[in-house]
């Protein structure tokens, strides 16, 4: 949901930022790379101490960069099969670093274990969620939904609630079960967000499996003169699909 609306404007506006990395020769794999960095620093240096405003000022700046290093592929022509899959294994590293942050700080300082377990649930959910999709999308299914609560949507909402959560250290009462609420949202969310993309590839799969096994799509596959290319005929249209896909948008969140 954010990330058709929200990646769009940030991208119009982080364009001249890009243009001036590239002018100066940094290559979109090092943004990537070290925003991830920055992003995982952030997470386990700041959160397990309890430092939340801190730890999401540093993650927010850092976190910008899965915009720039897309947007300086796009410019440099360079949308790669190699680039997509950096940006989205690096994702996954950023991801389990801030909710396990929060599962460090409330297994230590924090001294709630049920908040713990909610943050290895929401760390967990995230990367099982983002598999549904994209084992769906290598098996041949189009895997059409997102969901309630995608990447995007994980993120600010836990970023933004642990950094105002942060502001009780600053004396603002009461703020600090902004985070408590944050992690349950997360996890709910992720969950129906994960039975949602479950219950769409059965279908898909289900759909696909009764079309093969029509009497016209028997009939048609037994009229192809050569079985063996017509056995990888289906490879190769994912891969052009999935290259498609990479060229319009870094990676599905």
């Amino acid at each position: 949901m954010l990330n058709k609306y929200a990646r769009a404007f940030f991208t119009r506006v982080l364009t001249p930022f890009a243009t001036f990395l590239i002018r100066r020769g940094v290559s979109p794999d090092t943004v990537t790379l070290l925003g991830t960095a920055g992003v995982v620093a952030g997470a386990l240096v700041f959160y397990p101490m309890g430092e939340f405003f801190w730890g999401t000022v540093v993650i927010t700046l850092f976190v910008f960069s899965d915009l720039v290093d897309g947007n300086m592929a796009r410019q440099l022509g360079r949308s790669s099969r190699w680039g997509a899959f950096l940006d989205s294994t690096l994702d996954r590293v950023a991801d389990g670093a801030i909710f396990g942050g929060f599962a460090l700080w409330y297994a230590g300082g924090g001294d709630d274990i049920a908040l713990c377990a909610v943050s290895i649930f929401c760390l967990a959910s995230g990367q099982v969620v983002s598999y549904t999709k994209a084992r769906g999308e290598s098996i041949g299914l189009p895997v059409a939904v997102n969901g309630l609560v995608e990447r995007a949507e994980r993120l600010v909402i836990a970023l933004t609630l642990a950094g105002l959560s942060g502001l009780h250290k600053f004396g603002v009462p009461g703020i600090q079960y902004l985070l408590p609420i944050a992690l349950w949202i997360v996890a709910v969310g992720s969950l129906i967000t994960l039975i949602q993309r479950v219950v769409t590839v059965r279908r898909e799969s289900a759909e696909a499996d009764a079309g093969a096994a029509e009497p016209g799509a028997v009939e048609a596959g037994a009229a192809e003169p050569d079985a063996a290319e017509s056995a990888t005929s289906a490879p190769a249209a994912v891969e052009e699909k999935q290259k498609s896909r990479e060229q319009g948008s870094e990676a599905a969140k």
